[in-house]
């Protein structure tokens, strides 16, 4: 479900939902539509900045990583594991 319409993502998950570093909250891709329509280019769940580079996500994901957010360590390996972050 999508924590901000709370309707049901369709399946499969990954080609309807969007997740994002700062909160790793997994959104619906309509959602998301309506955010950039209304000029929010931050997450639209938390509302932080998304990152300008690697870096910082990489360094936002660690952040949710330590504190053993299972999503932010199911996010990261993922990531991760197809090579879209380089770990360093």
């Amino acid at each position: 479900f999508c924590p901000i319409c709370t309707l049901p993502i369709e399946l499969p998950v990954a080609d309807h939902s969007m997740s994002f570093p700062c909160c790793t909250t997994t959104i619906c891709k309509g959602c998301h539509m309506v955010a950039q329509k209304r000029r929010m280019y931050e997450c639209a769940f938390c509302r932080a900045p998304f990152p300008k580079n690697d870096e910082e996500e990489l360094a936002l994901v660690r952040k949710r990583v330590s504190k053993k957010d299972p999503g932010a360590i199911m996010y990261h390996a993922h990531q991760y594991y197809h090579g879209v972050i380089l770990q360093k």
